[in-house]
């Protein structure tokens, strides 16, 4: 199972239990931890700060930061500043935000769909400018920046990652809007859509055709992640590698363990028992 990264999500807890599971991931072998980005919680980057302070190796980033909602400045500084402290290992995932994960309380936040693909496309857009840290004029639909009007002495110190911290999409097969929307980033968190737009169950051969699309019609060639996930709690490591070997097979780079409905004590065992391949 070498040809796949292991990720997981720390659904819960506040900075310093994010920071103290972090060191324990690194400890037992995942090659990243991912948090969860919701209207109003814990906040996801600091968390991930204090996570940089106990770790040296460990990737670091969320699943999902909902971009729409966000001013893609404050996230490029965000994320540049957390590279730099890291020292190159944050990734950074994005959507158009799940409206149960708190919108309902926050009337002034944008749900209509529509509007908020239109700033997830923009806002990628003008991250990939922020990050290169260097002078632009964008006039779009949403987002006015014009950094041709901005003294030097303003500019961040750029991200660690060359050419830019890895951004991560959500991208529903196979709808082509959201494909072409993939073909901008340097990873993408699949999701499968029926003909009727209801969500579907997303198989091996739904990635592989995935990877396909994506392989054809990307023109950048930089690496680029398939993110899967699930749970393996509860499996043996031989048990783990015949979960993902299906998805290794159709081109999955990274699996994301995903334990959102277990006990705080079973993720934690989980997560100390490690990927497969590291006892």
């Amino acid at each position: 199972m070498a040809l796949i990264k292991y990720g997981f999500i720390l659904p819960e807890g506040d900075a310093r239990a994010i920071a103290n599971l972090a060191y324990e991931a690194e400890q037992a072998g995942w090659d990243g931890v991912f948090v969860p980005e919701p209207v109003w919680h814990i906040d996801a980057w600091v968390a991930l700060t204090a996570a940089a302070m106990r770790t040296e190796r460990i990737r670091l980033g969320t699943m999902v930061s909902p971009l729409p909602r966000m001013r893609p400045w404050k996230v490029a500084s965000q994320t540049a500043t957390l590279d730099n402290l890291s020292n190159g290992r944050v990734i950074l995932s994005l959507g158009i935000g799940w409206l149960p994960y708190g919108y309902q309380a926050f009337k002034d936040e944008v749900t209509d769909t529509k509007t908020r693909a239109e700033l997830l496309d923009e806002g990628i857009d003008l991250l990939t400018l922020l990050y290169a840290g260097k002078p632009f004029n964008h006039q779009g639909k949403h987002y006015h920046v014009d950094l041709t009007a901005l003294p030097d002495q303003f500019y961040p110190p750029p991200p660690v990652q060359k050419p830019r911290i890895p951004l991560w999409v959500v991208g529903a097969w196979p709808k082509k809007k959201s494909m072409r929307r993939v073909l901008k980033c340097d990873g993408v968190i699949p999701e499968k859509r029926n003909p009727d737009g209801t969500p579907g169950e997303l198989t091996p051969d739904d990635l592989c055709q995935m990877k396909a699309y994506v392989d054809t019609h990307r023109t950048s060639n930089t690496p680029f992640d398939f993110i899967v996930g699930g749970k393996t709690v509860g499996l043996d490591e031989a048990q783990m590698e015949e979960k993902l070997a299906p998805w290794v097979e159709a081109g999955a780079t990274w699996w994301m363990e995903t334990l959102y409905d277990v006990t705080g004590e079973e993720r934690l065992a989980r997560l100390r028992q490690g990927p497969p391949g590291q006892k």
